[in-house]
């Protein structure tokens, strides 16, 4: 037909083409074949082979005899005429198409897909670039499934069961009519053409491309496709019209398989190209006897022609045909349903609503969530709620629209030791189907989710949006304790021995400042030592009744009633303390005390402190009791161990904080150090494409203080995701230490020892030194004790006036 167009509409062309055909029999050594046949007969120009494993062999040869290998279907990426300058592609490569694909992908928030494809040169060819494609958007391939070119409806069936199972339900088709039409007659036995499922088919597949796949659109409803669009003209539609008209002439009684395909038009358009360029060689006396030349000249001439053909413009870019407008479509019963258009240089239009698989206008393939029952009715639903609630406001930052469905999952998990702490058990769970055992996967789990090491080995976690940690709950009690000696706690014993030093200190400086001037500070050595101690604990009440003469020895007293006033108030106001406050005792301290004596244990059920309990504290299985939130936490400790319950729960602190806000902590306390996490998360699949997306709009949302913080205080009355926020009372008052009155005591230590030193170096230096004469060193002392012992001018006496520094 494209023959008789062209001469008819050329008929003052002076050349004509001679149009030798031969048959590959779709056999990649058969085309090879035929193909060395006409080269052998000296032809300028091959047009075909139809499919890119053929076109390898044929390309080879061409290029080898340099005759230039024209092909209007072998749309395969890696056939380039870049590396093959003898070949042209009169097509659009399949690369084409990739950047729509990845827009559709894109809009409806899909973050995997699974490629479904031939092991062929055709289906192979794409892999490359539409992972660059996935890549860019942040979509993740899980999964490629490989269908052999001559699979079976059967084969292909096993090899749908390997995907069936999968979380991802998006999936990408690109092969050939013959293999395509067979995988979607196995899709619909397999139950993978409902609701829930989403089905791309590239341009290969096209039920307008190539009839064939018209013999199973039934199997085809829902699927979403792209394909290269034909300007839509008088010519195209009066050609069309001849086609079925032609077709039917040879008894092709199918109306709906009368369709042109657009490789019909890319090889109408092909023959017009040649023949244009045989015609401008000629004018161009480019024809000569070297057959060479002559090819090289009609390649170029080929490669430079542009016209407007059937299907559109022809422009010939880097070898093929220059890419335009894409088409996408979905199969609706018999027909294909434009709902946008793609542009190189506009991109995706607006989509029209289209029709899933299982009839339904509801968009597949959603995000499958795992979460919590939720028949709990207890106060540990808040930090769910919490959790949900941070969930989705990270949804409204996300770059992209997300269609989500929570699932409620079940756990049915026998544990070990080694499992309670390494399986991530609710993200994994069996069930038994009456086709097979499928392993059924989340495509994410929303919850009070801790992040735990050993958890990263089969999940991938966010950023953490709250704290965490875990901690003791146990049984409080009375101090019953008998405690006479109760005045003595406000003061630790290294801070009472030192203050009593310092009274006995202070006392000798005193007395020994003035022991000369001062007749109280004189008398017999039992006086004197009765004199100093009583002057000395009476400035603690400040009842001391002698007065001081001596300015060292006031300057040091100023320093100590400033220490004994310190001392005083802080002693009154801890003993206060002690006697008003009504002091609670933990019935334990901590796990060691309970694995001594050989005590139950319980834990919040389903969660990874059992392992942590076993790996990390050494409990022993036997010992374990789960339990499922506080009704039955308060139950359990108010047993105890030896009745049914247990001697304490361990759990994560944010919990803990919530029983004892519901009991109030005069029955329990949260005792024991803090065994850390990394605080609640949201768990993926591993190298899901969402962990950045979400981490960062996580970020976003404990940043925005309002935003989060009015989440926190919808739930809870205080701040209960912090271990500092738990209502327990301390279990015992700190002492007052000497490390409290540490920089007290050194300052008056120097000004003590000061004022000796100056009262000493005033003794010698009256005695000895202003006098001229030997002593030995023990008469030296013995003169220096009766000088020490004699009584000053009674000027000096406490009734005559104060005298000065001396």
């Amino acid at each position: 037909m494209a023959y008789q167009d062209f001469y008819q509409r050329h008929p003052h062309y002076k050349t004509r083409l001679t149009l030798q055909t031969r048959d590959s029999e779709q056999n990649v050594v058969t085309a090879a074949s035929v193909a060395q046949e006409l080269l052998n007969e000296k032809v300028h120009a091959i047009i075909g082979p139809q499919t890119s494993e053929q076109a390898w062999f044929v390309i080879e040869l061409g290029s080898k005899a340099q005759v230039p290998v024209i092909s209007f279907s072998a749309t395969s990426p890696s056939l380039s005429s870049t590396q093959k300058p003898y070949f042209i592609r009169t097509a659009r490569d399949d690369s084409s198409q990739v950047e729509a694909i990845s827009d559709i992908v894109e809009v409806y928030g899909w973050r995997e897909i699974v490629p479904i494809y031939e092991d062929t040169e055709y289906g192979n060819g794409l892999n490359l670039y539409l992972h660059d494609a996935f890549v860019n958007i942040g979509t993740r391939v899980p999964y490629r499934c490989v269908i052999g070119p001559h699979f079976g409806v059967e084969e292909i069936s096993k090899e749908l069961e390997k995907v069936k199972c999968m979380a991802t339900k998006v999936f990408l088709v690109h092969m050939s009519s013959e293999v395509g039409c067979k995988l979607f007659l196995a899709a619909k036995k397999s139950g993978m053409m409902a609701k829930g499922y989403a089905w791309i088919v590239t341009e290969g597949l096209s039920a307008e491309v190539d009839p064939m796949i018209l013999k199973c659109m039934d199997s085809m409803q829902g699927v979403l496709g792209v394909r290269p669009r034909p300007n839509h003209s008088k010519r195209l539609e009066n050609f069309k019209e001849r086609w079925k008209v032609l077709l039917s002439g040879k008894g092709n009684n199918e109306s709906n398989g009368t369709n042109v395909t657009i490789f019909g038009l890319w090889a109408y358009d092909t023959v017009w190209a040649l023949a244009k360029a045989v015609e401008n060689v000629w004018k161009q006396n480019a024809l000569s006897q070297n057959h060479n030349a002559t090819n090289t000249t009609l390649l170029n001439t080929i490669l430079a022609t542009k016209f407007h053909g059937l299907s559109g413009s022809f422009h010939l870019v880097k070898g093929q045909l220059e890419p335009s407008t894409l088409e996408v479509f979905n199969v609706v019963e018999q027909s294909e349903r434009s709902i946008a258009n793609w542009m190189p240089e506009r991109g995706l239009s607006k989509l029209k609503q289209p029709k899933w698989p299982g009839n339904t206008t509801e968009p597949p393939a959603k995000l499958r969530i795992g979460i919590p029952p939720t028949n709990s009715v207890n106060e540990f639903k808040k930090v769910l709620n919490f959790s949900f609630d941070v969930f989705f406001e990270a949804l409204k930052i996300l770059p992209f629209p997300l269609h989500y469905e929570f699932t409620p999952y079940k756990i049915h998990v026998i544990y070990t030791s080694r499992m309670s702490n390494n399986i991530f058990p609710f993200f994994f769970i069996l069930f038994l189907s009456t086709s097979s055992l499928c392993m059924q996967r989340y495509d994410a789990v929303v919850g009070d989710v801790t992040i735990v090491a050993n958890r990263s080995n089969y999940v991938d976690f966010t950023m953490p949006f709250s704290e965490s940690g875990v901690a003791m709950l146990v049984l409080a009690k009375h101090d019953e304790r008998q405690n006479i000696w109760i005045f003595l706690k406000p003061f630790s014993w290294d801070l009472w021995l030192t203050t009593g030093a310092a009274f006995i200190f202070i006392g000798f400086i005193v007395w020994f400042i003035e022991h000369r001037s001062n007749s109280e500070f004189r008398g017999t050595p039992k006086n004197q030592l009765g004199m100093a101690l009583w002057f000395s604990f009476s400035t603690l009440v400040f009842a001391h009744r002698e007065r001081v003469v001596n300015n060292w020895s006031r300057f040091v007293l100023i320093i100590w009633f400033f220490v004994v006033l310190i001392i005083t108030q802080s002693y009154t106001a801890s003993l206060a303390s002690i006697l008003t406050v009504q002091k609670l005792q933990p019935a334990f301290m901590d796990a060691e005390e309970i694995k001594r004596n050989n005590y139950l244990v319980g834990y919040h059920q389903d969660s990874f402190v059992r392992g942590l309990l076993i790996e990390k504290l050494g409990f022993k299985e036997s010992k374990l009791k789960g339990y499922d939130g506080p009704e039955a936490y308060q139950h359990a400790l108010s047993l105890g161990s030896n009745n049914g319950g247990v001697a304490a729960i361990f759990d994560e602190i944010v919990f803990i904080n919530l029983f004892l806000m519901k009991y109030g902590s005069k029955k329990y306390q949260m005792v024991g150090p803090t065994y850390k996490t990394d605080g609640f998360a949201f768990a993926f699949p591993r190298n899901s494409p969402l962990v950045p997306y979400f981490s960062r709009a996580i970020t976003n949302v404990t940043e925005n203080r309002t935003t989060f913080d009015g989440i926190k205080k919808k739930y809870f009355s205080s701040d209960v995701m912090s271990e500092d926020a738990s209502t327990s009372m301390a279990l015992e008052s700190p002492n007052l230490t000497l490390k409290s009155f540490g920089g007290l005591y050194i300052i008056t230590l120097l000004t003590s020892l000061l004022a000796l030193t100056v009262r000493l170096f005033k003794m010698i230096h009256s005695k000895f030194i202003a006098r001229d004469f030997q002593r030995s060193l023990s008469e030296m002392m013995i003169e220096l004790e009766k000088h020490f012992n004699k009584e000053e001018s009674s000027l000096h006496s406490p009734q005559n006036s104060t005298p000065g520094m001396e």
